[in-house]
């Protein structure tokens, strides 16, 4: 008798209440914040090749632009992206070649940094992003850092994450892969090859880290399968190449660091054997304002720091970025 009555009455007060609650401001707030916190996965056709992009936030917030490392995608933010999504706007694309973008024929694609960099400029005008803070790692850094020098008026702040732009941050790690600049030749190309096997992949994400606890096997699996697919281990080895253009650009990437000065956030997995630790201290030898955070982990910080890191981004941005 009393579970009927308890029952009836839940019932009857679900059908009062049922339309109330529609209305009810605070309800209405908190869909707005969950619509806000929602990841949209996308594609564009930017000179007729296909770019996949994660995208949330309110579209009239601060732009944070994400340019992922070697050998992932846009999927290394797939943590960070939800804990910056209620107050900025946050845009993350997929390379050609990497993740859900297309991964045209070598043949008729320039697979270099260049190009990459041209492709996201022409995917932030096409999406209507016109001013952005730029998170950059790994291969992230000479794609931003193009972008930078080449609009600076479009950066609002810098966040480097093992993104290296001094000859410090290069270090033994890359000894094979200069004797390939050298060459350009076959022997040199396959002596690298072993960079885009699932060891070197699962290296990447483990080496240096305290707690492997804290590394989603996914990561790398995920990374693997993408770069198995037919032909992308030469798109890769293309890029390897191609990543001797970069360290001439450095005097050019240090002097818009010194003439802009843009507020910069420097977060550095401190164990890192690609991106040395060195390659962190020199960011403030041109923007005496930047902030360092040398961080107790591997190469890819974010796997094991997330939390971390995305609070001291959000208490950077908090302080240097304003509202549009």
């Amino acid at each position: 008798m009393i579970r009927t009555t308890l029952l009836a009455a839940s019932t009857a007060l679900a059908l009062v209440s049922g339309p109330a609650l529609a209305n009810d401001p605070a309800s209405s707030a908190s869909e707005a914040v969950q619509d806000a916190l929602a990841v949209h996965y996308r594609t564009a056709v930017v000179d007729g090749t296909e770019l996949f992009y994660r995208e949330a936030g309110p579209s009239d917030a601060p732009t944070v632009l994400l340019l992922h490392g070697f050998p992932t995608s846009s999927q290394m933010f797939r943590n960070l992206i939800p804990r910056l999504a209620d107050k900025y706007h946050v845009v993350a694309p997929d390379y050609p070649g990497f993740g859900q973008s297309a991964s045209p024929d070598r043949a008729k694609f320039a697979y270099t940094f260049d190009h990459y960099a041209e492709l996201v400029s022409k995917l932030t005008e096409q999406i209507g992003v016109s001013r952005y803070a730029l998170y950059v790692m790994d291969y992230g850094a000479p794609v931003g850092f193009r972008l930078a020098t080449s609009h600076p008026e479009r950066v609002s702040a810098l966040i480097v994450q093992n993104g290296n732009a001094y000859d410090e941050g290069i270090a033994e790690f890359w000894d094979p892969i200069k004797a390939y600049w050298k060459t350009g030749a076959t022997p040199e190309r396959e002596a690298i090859r072993w960079l885009t096997s699932a060891k070197a992949t699962k290296w990447q994400y483990t080496d240096g880290v305290k707690d492997m606890s804290l590394v989603s096997p996914d990561a790398w699996t995920l990374d693997q399968a993408l770069l198995d697919r037919p032909g992308n281990q030469e798109i890769q080895l293309d890029l390897f190449y191609d990543y001797r253009t970069n360290l001439p650009l450095y005097p050019n990437w240090q002097a818009y660091f010194r003439s802009a000065k843009p507020p910069t956030l420097v977060v550095w997995g401190k164990n890192d054997k690609i991106f040395v630790a060195a390659g962190a201290a020199p960011y403030k030898r041109d923007i005496p304002d930047a902030e360092i955070h040398m961080i107790d982990t591997g190469h890819f910080a974010l796997e094991t720091n997330g939390a971390e890191i995305a609070g001291l981004i959000r208490e950077f941005l908090g302080r240097k970025v304003a509202a549009n």
